[in-house]
């Protein structure tokens, strides 16, 4: 097996928990018996600091030519004045574009070891492993027109477009759909159907879609009840499809119900090309100070083997030794208590290698 992986480290903790992630690669490599092939590129406001640019082409190019991208994360302050088209987060999003990465898969999982770390009543988190489908090419962040002009009056107008095309929304929620046949074959679409022309075509093409799939249960929810329900019966979702903003708010406030932000991965998926990187930021306030959680992006890094090289094995070694740490009572800054032992970004990465 021969793999070719782009490594965009970043801003921040990026670089500490690709790093993380990497040795982690090397001892799966080891007893796999894998070889691969690194190549990394700029993205984010090194980008900007070295090329101008957030997202350099021979970025964009290095992604294409790999089998998959692992990222680490971008963004600080040191780049918040610049003009917004300038900003590091423009990379993620051309990058994102660039590759025609649509689907964007946010697991949140509750950890029996770190079941106290959430905010809501054991009784209630217990048992809580879902999947949200986030759809990741179109809706307000992309629609067209955008901007802010000034009225006659002189008042300030802002205004950005939710915009979706039918074959935008159908391929999302096909990958949805294939997601749920593998897991526990529900899937609950998000919209706001009842005064949203582009959430009511939205879920006429989930239920035409749903024909195909017979065998997966099929709930509507509006956004503003699966923001509650999440709250309340998180354990009764397995597979959520949403579109890009709804998506966006939705699996970070799963990542709460979850525990911890630095615990959650994702995977952002295209036909051709696929992403892997931790949902949390860049944490600019903790670089380089050793304590970053690397958690997130070593189960982006279990997504990779799981949907990009089709190793289910590899993606369940890489998960239970996260999980055996835990277990052992490993913690880093964000998820500690109480129990167990506080370490930092290289011991609780050794902690994992230690029981792959």
């Amino acid at each position: 097996m021969n793999l070719k992986i782009a490594v965009l480290k970043g801003d921040g903790i990026g670089p500490e928990i690709v790093d993380s992630a990497l040795e982690v690669l090397q001892t799966i490599a080891s007893k796999y018996g894998i070889n691969y092939e690194l190549k990394e590129g700029l993205i984010g406001g090194i980008a900007i600091d070295k090329t101008g640019n957030p997202l350099p082409e021979d970025t964009i190019e290095t992604c294409k030519n790999s089998d998959a991208v692992f990222l680490g994360a971008v963004g600080g302050p040191k780049w918040d004045n610049l003009p917004t088209h300038q900003k590091p987060e423009k990379g993620l999003l051309g990058i994102r574009k660039a590759l025609d990465l649509y689907a964007n898969l946010r697991p949140a999982k509750v950890f029996d070891a770190l079941i106290d770390s959430s905010p809501l009543k054991n009784e209630i988190v217990k048992g809580t492993d879902l999947m949200v489908v986030r759809e990741l090419s179109a809706d307000v962040y992309y629609g067209e027109p955008r901007g802010i002009k000034t009225l006659e009056n002189g008042e300030r107008y802002g205004f950005n477009t939710m915009s979706y095309k039918e074959s935008e929304i159908k391929r999302v929620v096909k990958k949805a759909f294939e997601i749920a046949k593998i897991r526990r074959k529900k899937l609950t679409s998000v919209d706001k159907a009842n005064v949203l022309e582009v959430s009511g075509l939205w879920r006429d093409i989930v239920n035409k879609e749903h024909k195909n799939y017979p065998d997966i249960e099929l709930e509507h929810l509006y956004v503003d009840n699966c923001a509650m329900q999440l709250v309340n019966r998180p354990a009764s979702f397995d597979t959520i499809v949403t579109g890009n903003i709804f998506g966006d708010i939705l699996s970070d406030e799963a990542g709460v119900v979850q525990g911890s932000l630095g615990m959650l991965p994702s995977a952002s998926l295209g036909d051709r090309y696929a992403l892997y990187e931790p949902i949390h930021g860049s944490a600019p306030d903790i670089a380089g100070k050793g304590i970053a959680n690397p958690i997130a992006t070593i189960l982006s890094l279990a997504m990779m083997f799981k949907y990009t090289f089709k190793r289910d094995d590899i993606s369940q070694n890489i998960e239970d030794a996260v999980d055996m740490a835990l277990l052992e009572g490993a913690r880093t800054a964000d998820i500690y208590r109480d129990a167990g032992f506080k370490v930092g970004t290289k011991e609780m990465t050794n902690v994992i290698i230690k029981n792959l």
